[in-house]
């Protein structure tokens, strides 16, 4: 079955179902920055910091769903003078990363306001061959809230 993505924003997922997402241990193993657990107090905080980010930037972090069913949340968020892609997907579709990472890069190409991408990728990252094929290229390692980080960046224009 082809698998149909689409991006829509956040508060539309029923805080539950992100609730079990970023709840689960496979998900909190690459990210060192989560250091809390869920509850529907931190998922409405989480909701009103990404939709912070589309107000004062006309872009942030999508819901995705993969044949209408809620897969991860992702997308662009601005920090500083870039824009930082990240992907957060539920276990069971850790495989539709490059599918949706091409959709939301084909995103970043057709906007005039991002003429490049950041990721920061934790260290535990070892597979990053999709990263590269996309053409992103290492720059360095980086702190971020007291943890390290890998960054890429992938130029858009």
């Amino acid at each position: 079955m082809k698998q149909q993505i689409k991006f829509i924003r956040l508060p539309q997922i029923d805080a539950e179902e992100i609730i079990e997402h970023m709840s689960d241990p496979r998900v909190a193993e690459h990210m060192p920055l989560l250091t809390f657990e869920w509850d529907e107090t931190a998922v409405a905080k989480f909701v009103a910091a990404k939709e912070e980010c589309w107000s004062r930037d006309g872009l942030g972090h999508w819901a995705i769903l993969s044949n209408n069913d809620y897969v991860g949340w992702g997308g662009f968020q601005r920090e500083g003078d870039e824009w930082d892609y990240g992907l957060v997907l539920k276990p069971n579709a850790f495989g539709l990363g490059k599918l949706i990472s091409k959709k939301a890069i084909d995103f970043a190409v057709a906007d005039e306001r991002i003429p490049f991408v950041t990721f920061l990728l934790p260290p535990s990252r070892k597979n990053l061959s999709a990263l590269t094929r996309f053409g992103a290229i290492f720059v360095d390692e980086v702190d971020y809230d007291g943890s390290v980080f890998l960054k890429y960046r992938l130029k858009t224009e």
